[in-house]
């Protein structure tokens, strides 16, 4: 929606937080929220672990985090760093060796959790590893495996002991000199995790990685996902996300991306804006709708379009798109450039069409960023 104007009762009041750098992406402060998201192949098998970090790359993912339960893993990640299009978290569990094998191998981010890394001088040994290297932490705190004493403090997982647990591991590194983590403390219970987020970013200033856990398949942990994360991005909470999915990677960066879109916090892509379709429709929406969103998919350039069946809601929803159609009626419809009547066009041509109107609208929009930053570049 390019050509709106800002309306301030849309605007979200991020939470103030230290910026750090997960290789060459910061996290915090002004930074965008980036999206995650983790691959599920064995990761010694480098091909295809690779592969899956290129599709998500492809598809927006700014980190990446791989599992390093072991050392043919932690030999792989090496390769799988040099010839990853984005920064790579090694993702550490119960050895913490494996942590600093993964500093080693030029890991970007070192994903330990508080409650099954091992003893304070364990994790020292990983600080020194990430000091050497250049890693940034992250402390995971998650509800399913918080140390025993907290447990036997407050009876069960709860978000005091998730915010405890995070802030005994945030004065550990501290103590040691170290400032470069992010924190996030997951469960895979909504309002749980919801909680335990909002009772941390009080707590502390540190970037905060959100994530609902095990949310689920792909539609009940989408939904799942999108309201824990969703209410938490609205109160201006989380630095980076990830959206996690029983599903292919890649479905867990769409549906990132999606949230962020949804919210205002990140411009990709096509944003379409489409009816659910009834018996007044002047084309087939649902089908329409299903071949836009696969033909369009290259496209990362910021931009929306409607794709409405009937002219109740059609023309109003055209005014604020960039692109859009409305059904009519002897099977045609309208199709809107920038929110304006622009001219008719048959049903059973407007599918390539409306993607030649999108990709030249695209290319137009990426001279126009082109030029301008040439400008700026050119005047300092």
């Amino acid at each position: 929606m390019s050509h709106n104007p800002i309306r301030p009762w849309r605007n979200i009041d991020r939470r103030k937080s230290r910026q750090i750098r997960v290789g060459k992406v910061l996290v915090g402060g002004d930074a965008p929220i980036s999206v995650q998201t983790m691959t599920n192949t064995i990761t010694s098998d480098i091909a295809a672990t690779l592969e899956q970090v290129q599709r998500c790359a492809i598809a927006g993912a700014d980190i990446v985090r791989i599992s390093t339960p072991d050392e043919d893993s932690t030999r792989a990640l090496r390769e799988i760093v040099r010839e990853s299009p984005v920064p790579i978290v090694a993702d550490i569990h119960f050895h913490y060796k494996r942590a600093i094998e993964a500093a080693e191998a030029g890991a970007a981010c070192l994903r330990i959790n508080p409650g099954n890394i091992g003893d304070a001088k364990r994790v020292r040994e990983v600080i020194k590893a990430a000091k050497d290297h250049g890693c940034s932490i992250r402390i995971g705190v998650n509800a399913g495996s918080l140390e025993r004493h907290l447990l036997e403090k407050y009876g069960e997982p709860c978000p005091d002991a998730m915010v405890e647990s995070g802030l005994d591991h945030i004065k550990l590194l501290q103590d040691n000199d170290f400032h470069e983590f992010k924190i996030s403390v997951k469960a895979s219970d909504v309002f749980l995790a919801a909680a335990a987020y909002q009772a941390l970013a009080d707590a502390t200033d540190a970037p905060i990685h959100l994530g609902i856990t095990e949310a689920g398949g792909l539609m009940s942990g989408t939904v799942k996902s999108a309201v824990g994360l969703g209410s938490l991005l609205w109160a201006g909470i989380g630095d980076t996300i990830r959206v996690s999915l029983s599903a292919d990677p890649v479905e867990e960066v769409k549906v990132g991306f999606e949230i962020l879109k949804s919210l205002g916090l990140r411009h990709r892509g096509v944003t379409i804006i489409s009816c659910p379709s009834c018996a007044r429709q002047g084309f087939d929406v649902i089908k329409t709708v299903s071949a836009l969103e696969n033909r369009l998919a290259h496209v990362t350039t910021s931009l929306s379009l409607s794709i409405i069946g009937c002219v109740v809601n059609g023309p109003g929803e055209a005014l604020m798109t960039d692109i859009g159609f409305t059904g009519g009626g002897a099977g045609s419809g309208m199709v809107y450039v920038a929110g304006k009547q622009s001219h008719k066009m048959s049903n059973d041509q407007m599918v390539d069409h409306i993607v030649e109107l999108v990709e030249a609208k695209a290319a137009e929009i990426d001279a126009a960023e082109a030029a301008a930053a040439a400008a700026a570049a050119a005047a300092e």
